[in-house]
């Protein structure tokens, strides 16, 4: 019997993934543990292994195909001794009802090639999950009014990517039937209906009425510009990012940190630092790396701000794992260093680039990026002085991290020059209290300010 492969769910919350790459083609034989396909999620690119042996009879989702949801049958794979031709056939003819039918395996044949236990991560507000998107081959979308919008597989495709309402694109195909090429118009701003008749527009912060996606098109029109829709990473930040700030009642606390005693231990260790077999030295801290520690290890000297809050109970936990924010040409990742209160600072300085390189890479596991207690977001290599961040759920905190710059001080009645760097702390305060918070960007400042006493 024919054995579906099934789009796998690659961590906990995901819903829907993209093909970008099929290893293998129709006829190939596989065994289990063969790599088949590369699966790309909003944050890496996974390779998914086939857990039984057969032939690849059908190819049910080509590759470069986007959003498809989880469960989904993707391909289909004769068993030994079948007839590959008759079940490629029979999965082609019942291809447009693969979303409804019962698949012919009830257990997903496709798995990730690193599968890590991993808690699912707790909601940011009590909204109700989103459901997985219908495939192309579902029934055409709604207007506004309720009447049903005819329109090609492709074409909704298409206008899903480039945000386009296609109850208002003017349908050019047998009997009004949108089609590719109207929304490669209605992307110029051509081809569109009357505003009216699109759906009602909501109301801005101030009370003006929200611009649709539409009329936003239409405003730029003359001056020119390229449509570039949005990829999966920057559609899950933009909803995680307007959760955590429509969802969170947020407050921020600011300290100037001295860097004079962390400079000077830096150097030192920096210069104490073994040598490799090519003469490189095995290690190099970077003021960063302190940073990480040192907020590690303020979570763990004030533990009531150590914290996840859920509707149901507050998450009190006991290791320190730190969230380091990465930026990519395609968005923004933060990998997470686990225990970091325990780590010594070469360790964390190591695992660190690591990280930031596999994440520009796409190479993360869900692992590694998912959960976290607090996080760290320095902009200090661009020159900023200091900036608010905004947290990450289901995190409390996060600590946005300035510049280490020359200022003038006053020391004894003096003023005199000292190396400073600007810190906040962005604390949600269901879970962290004013004066918690308090307690913990000055655990940090004393930790920052006196680095022995990360290492005793």
């Amino acid at each position: 019997m024919p054995i579906n492969i099934l789009m796998p769910a690659l961590s906990p919350t995901m819903e829907k993934g993209n093909l970008s790459k099929w290893l293998k083609k129709e006829g190939d034989k596989v065994k289990s543990g063969d790599v088949i396909a590369e699966i790309e999620t909003d944050k890496a690119t996974m390779e998914v292994e086939a857990v039984d042996e057969g032939t690849i009879a059908k190819i049910l989702v080509p590759e470069g195909t986007q959003d498809v949801p989880v469960n989904n049958v993707i391909a289909v794979l004769a068993g030994d001794g079948e007839d590959v031709k008759a079940a490629g056939a029979g999965a082609a003819s019942a291809a447009p009802a693969k979303s409804e039918a019962a698949p012919a395996k009830a257990a997903p044949v496709a798995a990730p090639a690193s599968t890590v236990a991993s808690a699912p991560a707790v909601p940011a507000a009590k909204t109700p999950a989103p459901a997985p998107q219908a495939a192309a081959s579902q029934a055409a979308p709604a207007a506004s009014n309720g009447a049903r919008v005819f329109s090609s597989p492709l074409a909704r495709r298409l206008a899903k990517e480039a945000g386009i309402d296609l109850s208002r694109v003017n349908g050019s195909g047998p009997h009004g039937r949108v089609v590719a090429r109207d929304v490669d118009q209605a992307k110029s701003g051509q081809g569109l209906k009357p505003a009216a008749s699109a759906p009602a527009a909501g109301t801005g912060a101030v009370g003006a009425p929200a611009m649709s996606d539409q009329q936003i098109l239409a405003l730029y029109q003359e001056g020119g510009y390229e449509s570039v829709p949005h990829d999966s990473m920057r559609r899950t930040i933009a909803q995680r990012l307007t959760a955590a700030t429509n969802s969170m009642p947020t407050f921020y606390l600011t300290v100037d940190c001295d860097l004079g005693k962390l400079n000077s231990a830096r150097e030192e260790i920096n210069a104490a630092a073994g040598k490799d077999r090519d003469g490189k030295p095995l290690y190099k801290l970077s003021v960063n790396d302190f940073v990480i520690k040192a907020m590690a290890l303020a979570l763990q000297k004030i533990p009531e701000a150590n914290v996840s809050w859920t509707e149901a109970a507050m998450l009190r936990h006991k290791h320190s794992d730190i969230g380091v924010a990465v930026a990519l040409p395609f968005g923004l990742i933060t990998p997470i260093i686990r225990q970091a209160e325990i780590k010594t600072l070469s360790a964390i300085s190591s695992e660190m680039k690591d990280l930031a390189a596999r994440a520009k890479g796409k190479k993360l596991k869900p692992n590694e990026y998912q959960g976290g207690t607090s996080s760290v977001s320095n902009l200090g290599m661009y020159g900023i002085k200091d900036f608010t961040a905004v947290i990450n759920p289901p995190q409390s905190s996060i600590l946005a991290v300035g510049t280490g710059e020359e200022r003038a001080v006053v020391r004894n009645g003096q003023i005199v020059a000292a190396s400073m760097m600007s810190v906040t702390l962005s604390c949600d305060h269901r879970a962290i209290d004013g004066a918690l918070g308090a307690e913990l960007i000055t655990a940090f400042k004393k930790l920052i300010e006196n680095p022995v006493l990360m290492v005793v």
